[in-house]
């Protein structure tokens, strides 16, 4: 009787393992791509949102003016209203450009600064229009986020009519 060996490969060959490690690195390169796609993506996320507080800056001071009685001074980064607290009793609120940072005094004493940290005041310019139905305050402010390498800056626009004059 013949006995008939058959040969059993048992290892990979070398084709097989080109094919893995072609495989392994294109999925590789597919994930870190992702990852740095979605790391650029975060950063401007967080960019536009930092630049977007810029619209709460402009509210807080366009709600002040629209609440106050009347202007007790105003100069291109200095604004300084009269008004009254909720029991009525007067009180001044003003709006300072101090550095990149806008400061809120009321009664002249230093309150808060309106941005964040993260968030730089490029300008903040206010300017009185006066008419014979009453006074208003334009207000412009440029910010950019300090994150932000292309130093991109968003620009806010804003006209306030004092409530004593409507």
């Amino acid at each position: 009787m013949i006995k008939s060996k058959l040969k059993t490969n048992t290892g990979y060959s070398l084709l097989e393992t080109v094919f893995y490690i072609s495989f392994f690195a294109i999925f590789s390169i597919l994930v870190i791509n992702t990852l740095i796609t979605m790391t650029k993506s975060f950063k401007e996320n967080t960019i536009s949102t930092e630049l977007m507080q810029g619209e709460n800056i402009m509210e807080r001071i366009s709600r002040e003016v629209r609440q106050a009685n009347s202007i007790y001074s105003i100069s291109v980064n200095d604004l300084k209203l009269n008004t009254k607290d909720t029991i009525g009793t007067a009180k001044t609120i003003e709006f300072v450009l101090s550095g990149s940072d806008i400061r809120l005094l009321e009664n002249n004493v230093f309150t808060a600064n309106l941005n964040t940290a993260n968030i730089s005041v490029q300008g903040l310019t206010f300017t009185q229009i006066t008419t014979t139905k009453g006074v208003a305050v334009k207000m412009v402010l440029t910010i950019k986020s300090t994150h932000d390498s292309l130093n991109r800056t968003q620009n806010f626009y804003d006209t306030v009519v004092l409530r004593g004059d409507y």
